[in-house]
C-alpha cells in the first residue's frame, strides 16, 4: 500500500476517533503529522514544523481576541441592535443582510476568509440574541462569500481569470462570476427555506420587536458589563469606549480592502490598543478565546500540510491526467477539489489544478467556462469545514451553542457539501450548461 494511500486512511480514522470520543482531534492531528512525517515518510521534525499553520493560528487567534473583547464590552450588542432596526424588527430578513454583506464585501475585492473574520461575529451573535439557528446563519455568511470571491476583483477572480488567461483558454469573466454567484444564492435559499427560514419570515418580526424597543430605551453606566440574556437591552448605548472599538473594526475593514497587512495581526494591534484602555478586563477576555478550537485546527491542518508535503495532494490531481472522457475527468476534477479544499487552499487547489485541467477546457465539446464553473464552485463550496480556515472562523464564534455540538453540526453539513456540492455544480454546469 502506497504512502499516499495510507496517510489518506490515517485522516479517516482521525475523524472516526475524533466524533466517538471526546478527544480533541488536534492532538490526533499532531501526533499523526509526526507519525506520517516522520516515521514513515522520513520527513524531519524541522519540516514538520515547517508545515505548521502559523499564518492561520495568527488568524484565529487575533480575530477572536479582537472579537471577544468586543462582545465584552457590548459593542456586538450595540451592532445587533442596528441591524434589527435596519431589517425593522424582522428576524427572518437578518440571515440575508449577513448574506449580502458576505458578498458585497467579497465583490468589491475583500479577501474571502477577511470578510467571514468580520462578519462572523457579528452574525452569530445576532443568531443567539433573536434565536435564529446558528449553523443557518454560519451558512449564510460562508455562502455570500462564496458568491463573492470569483468577482473579477478579488483575488479568487483573478486567479482563475489570470490562470485561464494564460493558457489562452476562451472565457467569459462575467459569466464565471454569475454562475458562482447564482449557485451561492440557490443554494443559500435552500439553506434558509430547510432550516426555518420561512417560519422566521412570518413571526420574526413579533419576536424581535420588544428588543428593539428595550434597545431603545437603554441606559446602562457599567460599558464594560459583559452581556448576558437579562441585561441585553442595557448594553446598546453608545459610549466612547464604544466609539473607539467601531472605530478599530473600520480600521479592520480598511486593512482587508485596501492595506496589504495580515488580518490576524491587524486584529492583534487593534486589540491591544482596546485592551490598554480597559486593562481590568483581559484576564476574563483571554479565557474566553476558543483555545481548544484554534489546537484544534492548528492539528488537523498540520497533518493536511504533511501529506500536502510527501504529494498525497499531487497524487489526487494527477489521477486527472488518466481519464478519458472529458465529462467524466471534469466530475473527477470536481470532487478532488471538493475533497481537498475542504481542509486544504481553495486559491492553491485552483491555482494548481486548472493548468492540469488544459485538456478538458481545449475540448470543443466542452465549454470553458461551465466546467471552470463547476471547478471553482466545488473547491469553495466546501469552505465550510471546521478544518478550512472559514469554518474554522465560523466555529470559533459559535454561541449560544456547545462548541462540539457545533462542530459536529458543521461538519455533517460540510459532508453533505462534499457530497453533493461538487455532483451538482458539475450537472449544472457541465452536462446542462
Amino acid at each position: 500500500m502506497s504512502i499516499e494511500i495510507i496517510s489518506i486512511i490515517i485522516l479517516l480514522a482521525m475523524f472516526i476517533i475524533g466524533s466517538f470520543l471526546p478527544i480533541n482531534i488536534g492532538v490526533l492531528g499532531f501526533v499523526a503529522a509526526f507519525l506520517v512525517g516522520a516515521l514513515i515518510s522520513g520527513m524531519s521534525v524541522d519540516d514538520i514544523f515547517a508545515v505548521f499553520p502559523a499564518d492561520l493560528f495568527i488568524i484565529l487567534a487575533g480575530v477572536t481576541y479582537l472579537f471577544a473583547i468586543v462582545k465584552n464590552n457590548g459593542t456586538i450588542d450595540l451592532i445587533t441592535s442596528w441591524g434589527l432596526r435596519l431589517v425593522k424588527g424582522n428576524t427572518g430578513l437578518i440571515p440575508w443582510v449577513m448574506f449580502s454583506l458576505s458578498f458585497l464585501l467579497c465583490s468589491v475585492g475583500t479577501q474571502g476568509t477577511a470578510a467571514v473574520i468580520i462578519i462572523a461575529p457579528i452574525a452569530l451573535r445576532l443568531a443567539a440574541q433573536c434565536k435564529i439557528n446558528p449553523i443557518m446563519m454560519a451558512l449564510m455568511v460562508a455562502l455570500g462569500m462564496t458568491g463573492g470571491i470569483f468577482s473579477p476583483l478579488n483575488l479568487m477572480g483573478l486567479v482563475v481569470n489570470g490562470v485561464m488567461d494564460s493558457r489562452n483558454l476562451s472565457h467569459s469573466q462575467g459569466l464565471f462570476f454569475m454562475n458562482t454567484f447564482l449557485f451561492s444564492f440557490a443554494v443559500a435559499f435552500l439553506i434558509y427555506v430547510v432550516f426555518g427560514g420561512l417560519r422566521l419570515l412570518k413571526m420574526g418580526r413579533n419576536n424581535s420587536q420588544s428588543y428593539v424597543a428595550a434597545a431603545a430605551d437603554a441606559d446602562v453606566e457599567d460599558e464594560t458589563e459583559l452581556p448576558t440574556e437579562s441585561n441585553i437591552g442595557q448594553n446598546e448605548r453608545l459610549t466612547p469606549y464604544k466609539g473607539a472599538t467601531l472605530a478599530g473594526i473600520g480600521i479592520l475593514i480598511i486593512c482587508a480592502i485596501w492595506l496589504d497587512i495580515n488580518m490576524g495581526f491587524a486584529a492583534l494591534m487593534v486589540g491591544l490598543a482596546l485592551a490598554l484602555m480597559a486593562p481590568k478586563k483581559q484576564a476574563e477576555i483571554m479565557g474566553s478565546i476558543p483555545w481548544s478550537i484554534i489546537f484544534m485546527v492548528s492539528g488537523i491542518v498540520t497533518y493536511v500540510g504533511v501529506m500536502e508535503s510527501i504529494g498525497v495532494m499531487d497524487y489526487l490531481t494527477e489521477q486527472i491526467a488518466n481519464v478519458k472522457s472529458p465529462v467524466l475527468a471534469a466530475l473527477i476534477t470536481s470532487y478532488i477539489g471538493g475533497i481537498i479544499s475542504a481542509f486544504a487552499s481553495t486559491t492553491g487547489f485552483l491555482a494548481a489544478v486548472i493548468p492540469l485541467s488544459v485538456p478538458i477546457l481545449q475540448d470543443p465539446s466542452m465549454s470553458s467556462v461551465g466546467v471552470i464553473s463547476a471547478i471553482s464552485i466545488a473547491a469553495s463550496v466546501v469552505d465550510i469545514s471546521p478544518f478550512s480556515t472559514t469554518g474554522a472562523v465560523l466555529l470559533a464564534n459559535a454561541q449560544g451553542i456547545k462548541e462540539n455540538v457545533f462542530y459536529k453540526r458543521l461538519l455533517i453539513i460540510a459532508g453533505i457539501f462534499v457530497a453533493a456540492g461538487p455532483g451538482l455544480a458539475w450537472l449544472i454546469f457541465v452536462v446542462l450548461f
